[in-house]
């Protein structure tokens, strides 16, 4: 069995989960005017030089101590009611588009984020996927966080997730495909047969040109269901590039 490992923020959709849903839990007394100012400053500082691994553990404490206290279902009511109103235009069309062309291939499809799983499961949902790896947060007894992480489903402990579940599920690995954005998921792609850099970083980009892994660039936000009305063109486009990548990579083995 295959499957396609997708990241979730700048990779699925346009800009990060957490930013994306700071006006709504600002307007419910959740976070600070100067806090959602923050996040919007820290996405274009990502967007534009990327997040290394120092930089992905600074905005991890500070999300966590930013949470704590919060009530977890509260968290999820208000990610599912905010989900179609903000959070799906944010689903870039090319993506869908992908998920779809790897469904009809008969692949599992799974979306591995350090988000939070309360803001990455309604996704699956949404996109009719088989489900996610995501980080999971420490609640009390009164369901409440508490500002310290079960699982961080970031970095290295992508990749030995997803191992994990290609041995229970059977899922060849050679054989299957990740996408990405971030330096800091090299590990994720690099146990797949098939890595793809998509929109990447600086870091990411200058190893993906060094390791001949295919580049693509997702620019099309939309509705999924706009989003599912026309996809050929696309998977077409994505057809030809990953068969050059391959002829690209065998030439590269030849040589050696």
């Amino acid at each position: 069995m295959r499957a396609a490992f997708f990241d979730l923020d700048k990779t699925i959709i346009v800009k990060p989960s957490i930013v994306a849903l700071g006006p709504e839990l600002h307007a419910r007394g959740l976070i600070h005017r100067g806090t959602l100012i923050r996040a919007v400053f820290g996405q274009f500082m990502f967007s534009q030089y990327g997040a290394d691994q120092s930089k992905m553990e600074k905005f991890r404490r500070s999300v966590l101590k930013m949470v704590k206290g919060w009530d977890r279902d509260e968290v999820r009511e208000i990610v599912r009611s905010t989900l179609t109103e903000i959070l799906e235009p944010l689903i870039y069309k090319e993506a869908a588009d992908l998920i779809v062309h790897h469904q009809q291939l008969g692949d599992e499809v799974w979306i591995v984020s350090s988000s939070p799983e309360e803001v990455v499961e309604p996704f699956a949902d949404l996109l009719h996927i088989n489900g996610v790896i995501a980080s999971r947060a420490e609640v009390d007894s009164n369901n409440k966080y508490t500002g310290e992480l079960e699982f961080y489903a970031q970095g290295p402990s992508k990749a030995v997730a997803i191992k994990e579940l290609a041995a229970t599920r059977g899922i060849d690995l050679e054989t299957s495909s990740a996408y990405s954005d971030s330096e800091t998921d090299v590990a994720m792609l690099e146990i797949v047969g098939h890595p793809f850099a998509v929109n990447p970083d600086r870091t990411l980009s200058r190893i993906a040109h060094e390791r001949s892994w295919p580049i693509l660039q997702f620019t099309q936000p939309v509705t999924v269901r706009d989003g599912r009305a026309s996809r050929t063109p696309y998977v077409l486009g994505v057809v030809v590039v990953g068969t050059l990548a391959l002829f690209g990579r065998l030439s590269l083995r030849r040589r050696a």
